[in-house]
């Protein structure tokens, strides 16, 4: 009897579970989650912030995320990764206007000017392993922001919308959820 057994465990196994609409709107919210780095609380704190707004809720929830000052030294290529842009912010290698910022959350404004910190630049172990290295690969820095190669740097232009957010996912269903 217990090879008919495994057989059965084996089936049940390959059985696909029917995703509820829940469970969807929670993938769509997990992923957007994950993609930014950031955890329930500070997500909660976005999310209301783009239920206050006039715009769909949705687009301007990504449009915040996308605004982060972490998010935004990894879109100028300052960094590798969300979390080692994350990690280079709150060790203060990170200035807005000319004023060092430890607080990876802080949401850019257009014509912030996002920069390393003069002692970072001094620091070449950063400069050639990751941001020289970075800045030179083809990745496509997105149009709301403006880069400076050269002075390792980077303007906001405007605000960024929907377009420019390459994330594959549906805002809609985390607003639902």
């Amino acid at each position: 009897g217990s090879g008919r057994e495994k057989d059965t465990q084996r089936e049940s196994s390959k059985r696909q579970r029917k995703v509820t609409a829940y469970g969807r709107q929670l993938q769509e919210k997990q992923k957007v989650k994950f993609a930014y780095g950031m955890r329930e609380r500070q997500f909660e704190r976005f999310f209301a912030l783009a239920t206050l707004s006039k715009e769909a809720t949705g687009e301007k929830l990504l449009s915040l995320l996308e605004r982060r000052l972490d998010n935004v030294v990894y879109r100028l290529k300052l960094s590798t990764t969300r979390r080692q842009a994350r990690q280079v912010v709150v060790h203060g290698h990170i200035y807005v206007n000319g004023k060092k910022v430890h607080s990876p959350s802080y949401l850019v404004e257009i014509n912030d000017e996002v920069s390393l910190a003069p002692l970072s630049t001094a620091k070449t172990g950063l400069l050639s392993e990751v941001v020289d290295k970075r800045l030179s690969t083809n990745i496509k820095v997105p149009d709301w922001l403006e880069s400076d190669k050269n002075e390792r740097k980077g303007r906001v232009i405007r605000y960024p919308a929907r377009a420019d957010i390459q994330l594959q996912v549906n805002e809609n269903a985390i607003v639902e959820l």
